[in-house]
């Protein structure tokens, strides 16, 4: 009896310690696979959907004329998106968007907690902003390389010449008796 309370005692504390953190970190995948899954059917309501412009600087880039197809995850302001589809401009980044409020939602309420576990206080927000940011303008900056490929003048015809080779007598003539084999 004492040995099962002892392992009971154990497993709270080491949940404690940081079983939060695994729990919050499998219900955010969870969050992510099934919007992923709804994005994928093309369950997604249309009015839900946001369209979020990103400054960039990136004069070498001709604009897009059409948006291009890609799923992917972004996160602006505190505020979790997956994005649907992109355009890029020398100056701009366009997504079309749907907010991902449930992982959103998780992330803060893990935040909250885990500060609340090591007794750290918290701000107006929520999150600790003890930490000064500073902005040196090249979080968006990339290289773009350009490519083009020519066709050949001319096309090359395939010939095909089938190798054939048949055999009279597919066994090997041999002298006499194989050696035998000993270590």
């Amino acid at each position: 009896m004492k040995r099962f309370i002892a392992m009971l005692l154990l497993n709270v504390h080491l949940f404690n310690l940081g079983g939060y953190q695994f729990v919050f970190q499998y219900l955010i995948n969870q969050s992510d696979v099934q919007i992923v899954k709804q994005i994928y059917e093309n369950k997604i309501d249309a009015t839900k959907l946001v369209e979020i412009k990103v400054p960039v600087h990136m004069p070498g880039i001709h604009p897009w004329k059409n948006y291009v197809r890609l799923n992917g995850q972004l996160q602006l302001k505190g505020v979790y998106y997956n994005y649907l589809r992109y355009k890029m401009t020398p100056d701009t980044m366009s997504f079309i968007c749907i907010a991902n409020s449930v992982k959103t939602r998780l992330v803060t309420a893990g935040l909250v907690i885990a500060k609340e576990l090591n007794d750290v206080p918290l701000s107006k927000k929520g999150h600790d902003s003890s930490l000064k940011k500073v902005n040196i303008g090249n979080d968006y900056n990339f290289t773009v390389l350009n490519y083009q490929f020519t066709p050949f003048s001319t096309l090359l015809k395939a010939e095909t010449s089938p190798i054939i080779y048949h055999l009279h007598n597919p066994y090997v003539e041999s002298p006499g008796k194989p050696p035998n084999f000993t270590c």
